[in-house]
């Protein structure tokens, strides 16, 4: 786990360039830091170390001769810094690489490359890496088991090789100007580069008022864009670029295969998954909330290691009640391991909202990221790297919304002009069931685009949001839906609930839940492993019906009944709760009414927004209806606005 950075071409002062996108980025690697720089290239690298302490320092350089190794990393000066310039490694060998990530089946690829003859000098997981894509070329990605972005120099051909991994669980951003490609694990990075010069994305800004989070492959910053996942990209030496999509998942239902056998082989790729997300010279820990994912998760990597650590935050506001730290507690007890766990103070949620925007690199209006800024802290005082609970949902069909369509079934008989009718009727009368009936009227991808459906924007809010607001007011806006339309065509004969898991990878996965995964716990210094994001689990996943996955009464059917070999039935039979954030009481406050009042009236919110349609939503909520999500997705537009182009430095950060 670290951060990655470079850029191509002839820039001048290429060193000083690059400690600067280094240092911006320190938190993600305090353990060391590497450049490379050779003719046409200059890499940057900050590491966290985990696996292979004392070998594993980037870039990394091989030579090809043979199957020989010659491995070299920079070097460093007296001070501790990196060496710089031609000085910084003396053999430049043919091949060098900057990775992002853990590949945890590098043990199992290493002998393979050994019984063809390849040497090594390390026992890191990049030189494994690096010498796999000599050995394989660009399909050693398919060989991979793990997450992972990285940038690889050819110094023969002169290009430049970037792949990202199977799910987005690492970022991988870019940029190209005036000719030359700048890439980074963070947009921050590519900021500090002198050829860059920061504009607002509005195009970014329209979607995310629906979405929540950055929807499109271009970031809120024009011109900077995201690396797809399961996406790589050849920089070729006239400077041109050529991507393409090296993996995609796809569904191959078993409905031969028994409900027991089906189980059994959840479990099976669980528990594998976690002896190999448990790979490392460091300890490992895990969180543990009140949930399956990461109960299941925590209790299978105690069967690994039963002195384990496991992490736990709750609200100061429940504390005392049955809340997800009791529910942690009770957990960890059963199964004797260690449990650490803290209550979030009001007043430190609030002051470290800032930071967290800033951390986010992009406006997130997810109210649950900073909880999790503060139990990566909390994880951080005692372990380098914790296992996490992410992609269960979407594997497994865990979220409630994938229950839609079973309930639409009861309404199936009746014609779907009516079903409209009542909705809009329903809607206009001001009645509880109008979503259902509109719902039930149409197919799922004309309403369904992520879990941002029904608190987020919907078009028409945005348009009265930003009426006036535009640079160009001829333009038209996509709708969410328009955004989603080729991810639901790749899976069209497939059921409605597993055309909106499918959807959910591609947008809600990678742009709200790995996107604060990662940037969260590298605020502190903290590698978080996914171990549901597997492709072995997924390739076990693809295959369950969805019969198995839910129905009317119950979410994660099979998997449930695979956790329930590992933890109690009552913690596996436990509905899904999210992460209850206390913030719809808190905003009809009026400590926080009257501040996000002040950002909803001041000069930012007159640029972008109808500042009326603003405070119309803050009385609103004061008065009893809830509106706290669009107030939180424009005030964190706000936040992040006045952090990344007027004040243009990092907030400070609070005391831990």
């Amino acid at each position: 786990m670290c951060g990655i950075c470079g850029f191509t071409g002839a820039t001048d002062e290429r060193a000083p360039i690059l400690k600067a996108m280094c240092d911006v980025m320190a938190h993600r690697g305090p353990d060391g830091e590497g450049q490379y720089t050779d003719d046409g290239i200059a890499f940057g690298h900050r590491r966290l170390s985990l696996i292979d302490l004392e070998g594993g320092n980037q870039p990394m350089v091989r030579s090809t001769g043979e199957h020989a190794a010659r491995i070299t990393s920079p070097a460093l000066a007296g001070d501790g810094t990196p060496a710089l310039g031609a000085e910084a490694a003396a053999a430049k060998g043919d091949y060098a690489i900057v990775f992002n990530g853990e590949i945890y089946n590098y043990q199992d690829l290493r002998a393979e490359l050994e019984a063809q003859g390849w040497e090594f000098q390390t026992h890191s997981d990049t030189e494994v890496l690096l010498t796999g894509y000599l050995a394989w070329g660009e399909e050693v990605l398919d060989r991979l088991r793990g997450m992972f972005a990285f940038a690889l120099w050819n110094r023969q051909t002169r290009e430049l090789f970037c792949a990202r991994d199977f799910f987005g669980i690492k970022p991988f951003y870019y940029t190209v100007q005036d000719g030359q490609f700048i890439f980074a694990s963070e947009i921050k990075c590519i900021l500090e580069h002198p050829a860059y010069e920061r504009k607002l994305n509005e195009e970014a800004l329209e979607q995310y008022l629906c979405f929540q989070f950055s929807a499109l492959d271009e970031t809120f910053f024009k011109d900077i864009f995201k690396l797809a996942p399961a996406h790589c990209m050849t920089v070729h030496a006239d400077g041109t670029t050529e991507t393409r999509r090296w993996w995609r998942p796809t569904y191959d239902f078993d409905e031969s295969r028994s409900r027991e056998a089906t189980v059994d082989a959840i479990d099976e790729a669980v528990h594998e998954s976690v002896r190999y997300h448990n790979v490392a010279d460091v300890e490992v820990g895990s969180f543990l909330s009140s949930g399956i994912d990461s109960s299941y998760m925590a209790a299978c990597l105690a069967q690994e290691n039963p002195s384990i650590k496991t992490f736990t935050v709750g609200f100061a506001e429940y504390e005392g009640e049955r809340d997800e730290i009791t529910w942690a507690r009770e957990l960890a007890d059963e199964l004797h391991i260690a449990n650490n766990s803290k209550h979030i103070g009001e007043d430190e949620y609030w002051e470290v909202l800032p930071r967290v925007q800033w951390h986010m690199d992009e406006p997130s209006a997810d109210p649950s990221a900073v909880a999790l800024y503060f139990v990566d802290q909390e994880a951080a005082k005692q372990v380098k790297a914790v296992l996490s609970g992410e992609g269960a949902d979407e594997f497994f069909g865990g979220y409630r919304i994938y229950q839609t369509p079973f309930a639409n079934q009861k309404l199936a008989w009746v014609p779907k002009g009516l079903l409209r009718g009542a909705s809009k009727m329903a809607r206009g009368l001001g009645v509880r069931g109008a979503n259902y009936l509109e719902r039930a009227s149409e197919q799922v991808e004309d309403w369904y685009y992520t879990n941002a459906n029904g608190v987020a924007f919907s078009p028409e809010e945005r348009n009265r949001l930003r009426v006036g607001k535009r640079a160009n007011a001829e333009e038209r806006i996509p709708t969410p839906q328009e955004l989603t339309a080729p991810v639901y065509a790749e899976v069209a004969g497939l059921d409605e609930t597993t055309r909106m898991q499918y959807a959910d990878l591609f947008f809600w996965l990678v742009g709200d839940i790995l996107l604060k995964t990662d940037k969260m716990s590298m605020a502190h210094s903290l590698e978080s492993r996914v171990p549901f994001l597997d492709k072995q689990v997924f390739d076990v996943s693809r295959t369950i019906p969805t019969r198995l996955k839910a129905d009317n009464d119950q979410t994660k059917l099979t998997l449930r009944e695979a956790a329930e070999r590992a933890i109690p039935k009552d913690w596996a039979q436990k509905e899904k709760l999210g992460f209850p954030v206390p913030v719809v009481n808190w905003l009809r406050q009026d400590r926080y009414y009257n501040e996000i009042k002040g950002w909803f009236t001041g000069d930012i919110a007159q640029q972008f927004f109808n500042t009326d349609e603003l405070v119309r939503l803050l009385d609103e909520h004061k008065a009893g209806a809830d509106r706290s999500r669009k107030i939180w997705i424009v005030y964190m537009f706000l936040m992040w606005y006045k952090i990344y182009f007027v004040d243009k430095k990092a907030p400070e950060k609070p005391a831990a």
